[in-house]
């Protein structure tokens, strides 16, 4: 298991953007599908965007579909989440980690710090 640190977040006013990237550390951040959770207030973490180790497939949830888009810089060991039309609901701190693709479970036990991501009505 690598370590992933996320960045990116920030306060932004509903129908802005905000891109998030989540670093990762070791030669297999590659070899990994990888993808993006979030947790709001209260609320369980809840799956949101995965990209396969190549970049060539991706997968939304529902109530983020046509206006995120998730990539990765396997050269850089990154990967991004552009976010558009942001809405009070998308309020959460997000996560980045591994993931089994199909099933869009999350790999790895531990999380890291997350980043902050507050959109204001």
């Amino acid at each position: 298991q690598g370590q992933l640190v996320e960045s990116g977040g920030g306060l932004v006013q509903a129908g802005g953007s905000l891109r998030l990237s989540c670093a990762g550390s070791g030669p297999t951040f590659g070899s990994y599908h990888m993808g993006w959770f979030r947790r709001a207030p209260e609320k369980e973490r809840e799956f949101v965007a995965a990209i396969t180790w190549d970049g060539v497939r991706t997968k939304y949830a529902d109530s983020v579909k046509g206006r995120f888009t998730i990539s990765r810089d396997n050269a850089k060991n990154t990967m991004n989440l552009e976010m558009n039309s942001l809405k009070p609901e998308d309020t959460a701190v997000y996560y980045c980690n591994a993931v089994d693709y199909y099933s869009a479970n999350s790999l790895w036990g531990s999380w890291g710090q997350g980043t902050q991501v507050t959109v204001s009505s």
